[in-house]
């Protein structure tokens, strides 16, 4: 079973042309699919595989505290998985048609207010070139909204000072031009004149932006270390993700009038209704301005 799942895995890579994390995805999802089918259900085999053992499979989750949002995504690399054995001639049917996924719960983004975006942002030593790098790579992310996946690849030529914007891959190696403004292009300025030859040491040939303290690319894992760190020097108090600065963006450039679309060019959705859960967390910000500030509220 685990060779199959491994031939749809290259079929994403090869044909589908999917982004790892994506990958990565599919495969635990299909993996753990795999291992209840042969622990619980005895199945030895995918074309074996019946509708009951699916719905078998979502309450398995369920018993098991797994949200509608997580059941959500397994059913749908479930779905992938069979319509792949189906055109591959693996199987002769299809046993996760007609199966209703969970409806999921949209929350809503949490962000940041503009004065705690401004602490944050002002969090790192501007003295020192990792303060430095810091800073840039805060001020990049909130005037961009790019993903920090998007933010750790980025290399020296993919920003333009003079120009003013940001080239990134985003999802499904779609290319994208993202505007930036005055103070991310000026602290991207200091950091590349003052710090990062500094970090390079020896590894002059080194294409990536922003690097960690051996000279080498900067990772997503290491990213987030240093946000929490200048999360508690900041006293930010709210739960901080890698994302937060992206919501923010969003939100704030929709809070003053932004148009909707603009912000999903930037944002790179390929759906508006993945941009337009922005516009419900802008909503709720006004209806608690007029609770809080209204006499009659």
């Amino acid at each position: 079973m685990n060779l199959t799942i491994e031939d749809f895995i290259h079929y994403l890579v090869v044909e589908r042309g999917l982004a790892s994390n994506t990958i990565e995805s599919y495969k635990r999802d299909l993996v753990k699919y795999a291992e209840y089918l042969k622990k619980v259900e005895t199945v030895s085999s995918f074309e074996e595989v019946t509708r009951e053992h699916i719905i078998a499979f979502m309450r398995y989750m369920m018993e098991n505290g797994k949200s509608s949002k997580t059941i959500a995504r397994h059913v749908a690399s479930i779905r992938s998985f069979h319509q792949f054995l189906l055109r591959e001639h693996i199987m002769d049917k299809d046993p996760s048609v007609h199966i209703e996924t969970p409806q999921v719960e949209r929350t809503l983004p949490k962000v940041l207010s503009p004065d705690e975006v401004e602490a944050l942002l002002t969090a790192p030593d501007e003295f020192t070139p990792f303060g430095k790098r810091e800073k840039a790579m805060l001020e990049l992310l909130y005037a961009t909204g790019i993903r920090v996946t998007e933010l750790m690849n980025l290399n020296v030529e993919d920003v333009h000072m003079t120009m003013g914007f940001v080239r990134c891959i985003g999802k499904g190696d779609k290319e994208r031009i993202v505007p930036m403004g005055k103070m991310a292009s000026e602290a991207l300025q200091k950091y590349i004149e003052e710090s990062r030859s500094k970090l390079l040491k020896r590894n002059q040939k080194e294409e990536a932006l922003f690097l960690n303290h051996h000279g080498r690319r900067l990772t997503r894992q290491g990213f987030w270390k240093i946000l929490k760190k200048l999360a508690l020097s900041a006293q930010i108090e709210k739960e901080l993700t890698p994302h937060t600065l992206r919501h923010s963006f969003a939100t704030h450039l929709l809070e003053n009038g932004a148009d909707l679309r603009a912000v999903q060019e930037m944002l790179g959705h390929a759906d508006i209704s993945t941009t337009q859960i922005y516009t419900h967390v802008t909503k709720k910000r006004l209806k608690d301005v007029y609770n809080e500030f209204h006499p009659r509220a």
